[in-house]
């Protein structure tokens, strides 16, 4: 096809290079064995592609660029869709004379949550857990619907819209579970009957995003023009006012560590071979590896803590020692090889370089990570973390279980609310399977004596909202203060069937504020914990919008 173009001058087209992978370095080798001389001045060779590491770089370097991104700001969006196919076509404007007003209402509130779930991604994981790429093929297959569904139905078919909106067309792209709640949840304040027929219906907090009365094409744009502002605050994507703290702290890490990126780089490559940064690393290793406290005695544990069918957690303290030690292993063996090789002993190998290279920018290298617990932290603050995880399950091993489980201390978070579960499970002769967690957030932060079923647990962290420990209740965020600690919580096994959820906020529980994970072979994500059901004195779907969390650790 593109040998022919090239003689008859035609144009080429080929769309989603992204999806070809394999067949990029043929069409590498096929640019580069192109003989220019007798190719038609008329020949064009056009490549769409979403961002890949896999489209060839010579094409790059060699073609013109073209990038199609969304607008910035919710005004700017909204116009975009309006003067976007098929909106701006009159015929599909005015092509619902049976539901004129309901076509045009619903029309506006598709735009306005198109907006939405594009701007709710500048807020990292508070506005979605993963980065999707929503565009406009979404948007525009929405409103086809809408316009078919309305000429064929003499209602409006809530439901039927707002399933294939929020379900298939946006949620076709959605992978996660909590991001799929959170865009139904959104939708549903876009689509619903009080948008078609309340004239004074407010798409956001403020009394500037309504529709006007008069709902022609050019009124609609003039209205949003001349009302609508460019950078809306972030309360009209559902989201609280600090999150715009969040947005700009997350804007500027990026760019910093961007510098960070090719400053040290050159340090790598330019002060290597200086003394006194020499010396900073070897102090530097010299203290990790003697302030570390002793290897786990994992041998001991299993004597005293053998195994025991009523009693999960001899398992549970066992696994982690082991899971710590390989750990602990693994940084006195980097640290020992790096000494050597700062000091000419041994060859600097690949490893140990990204290793020195991940110490002198303060970050936890990637080798340590392989064996380790996930954690966003800094290396200075992610090695007072470790100890202090090593010394609370030495505590235990030494004075027995505690009343109060440390939580976000655990390596494998899920093995241990297992064992919780295998020890009420076992105790009442009930199938595991048919059990589930019950949630009370106590008003302590520890406590002194164990449960008689269940465990007491601390150390969680929430995100997104607060806790009212006065009213004991998910509460607002108070202005700039991010994250706030949560009380002891009282996990207590029930069966399934005899749980009331009530009104109460499903909260979703993760190790890491990036909130974000890849599924193990153990079935669950490498982030994702569990849900948690917290008391709330407003609708349980204010605190989907708002994506309150709660948090094993902080960032740091």
């Amino acid at each position: 096809l593109i040998k022919d173009a090239q003689d008859l001058g035609y144009w080429v087209c080929l769309q989603n290079c992204h999806l070809a992978a394999s067949w990029m370095p043929t069409l590498e080798y096929v640019w580069e064995n192109m003989d220019t001389f007798n190719t038609s001045p008329n020949f064009r060779l056009w490549l769409t592609s979403y961002p890949t590491p896999r489209f060839p770089v010579a094409l790059l370097q060699n073609g013109v660029k073209m990038t199609n991104e969304p607008p910035t700001g919710l005004k700017e969006n909204i116009m975009r869709s309006y003067n976007s196919e098929p909106i701006n076509d009159p015929t599909f404007y005015l092509g619902c004379p049976k539901q004129d007003r309901a076509f045009t209402r619903l029309l506006f509130g598709i735009c306005f949550f198109h907006a939405v779930v594009q701007e709710r991604r500048k807020y990292g994981p508070l506005g979605w857990n993963i980065a999707y790429g929503f565009n406009e093929s979404d948007l525009q297959i929405s409103v086809l619907q809408l316009n078919m569904l309305l000429n064929q139905y003499d209602h409006v078919p809530y439901d039927a819209l707002s399933y294939l909106t929020a379900e298939c067309n946006y949620g076709g792209r959605v992978t996660d579970y909590w991001d799929r709640r959170a865009i139904v949840t959104i939708l549903a304040d876009y689509l619903n009957p009080d948008a078609v027929n309340d004239n004074r219906y407010r798409f956001a907090t403020d009394d500037r995003f309504i529709l006007p009365r008069k709902t022609e094409h050019r009124e609609i744009l003039r209205y949003v023009d001349e009302n609508y502002p460019s950078l809306a605050a972030p309360e009209v994507y559902g989201l609280h006012g600090n999150s715009g703290i969040t947005r700009d702290l997350q804007t500027t890490k990026t760019l910093l560590d961007s510098m960070i990126a090719i400053v040290g780089s050159e340090m790598a490559s330019t002060g290597a071979g200086t003394q006194s940064l020499d010396e900073t690393l070897l102090h530097t290793i010299a203290h990790i590896v003697n302030t570390m406290p002793a290897d786990m005695d994992i041998d001991s544990a299993k004597t005293k803590y053998p195994v025991n069918y009523n009693e999960s957690m001899n398992t549970v303290l066992v696994q982690e020692m082991e899971r710590f030690l390989k750990l602990q292993k693994e940084i006195r063996a980097s640290c020992r090889d790096l000494d050597m090789a700062i000091k000419g002993i041994v060859v600097m190998t690949p490893d140990l370089e990204n290793v020195l290279n991940a110490i002198k920018l303060n970050r936890i290298p990637a080798k340590w990570l392989s064996k380790s617990y996930p954690s966003l932290k800094t290396l200075s603050s992610y090695i007072q973390d470790l100890y202090r995880r090593l010394e609370w399950l030495q505590h235990w091993y030494a004075h027995g279980k505690p009343p109060t489980f440390w939580l976000s201390g655990f390596f494998f978070t899920q093995a241990f609310l297992t064992g919780a579960m295998q020890n009420f499970a076992r105790k009442y002769k009930i199938p595991i399977d048919t059990l589930t967690f019950d949630f009370d957030v106590l008003y302590e932060d520890s406590m002194k004596s164990a449960p008689v079923d269940g465990v007491y647990i601390n150390g969680l962290f929430l995100e997104g909202a607060r806790w009212n420990l006065k009213d004991n209740i998910i509460d607002e965020q108070l202005p700039k203060i991010l994250i706030y600690t949560v009380p002891a919580i009282y996990f207590k096994p029930v069966e399934i069937l005899k749980l009331i959820e009530g009104s109460r906020y499903k909260c979703p529980l993760y190790k890491t504020s990036e909130r974000k994970g890849v599924l193990s072979t153990t079935g669950h994500s490498t982030n994702y914990v569990i849900p948690i059901l917290l008391k709330t004195k407003v609708k349980a779907t204010h605190w989907v919008k708002r994506s309150a969390a709660l948090l094993c650790q902080k960032t740091d």
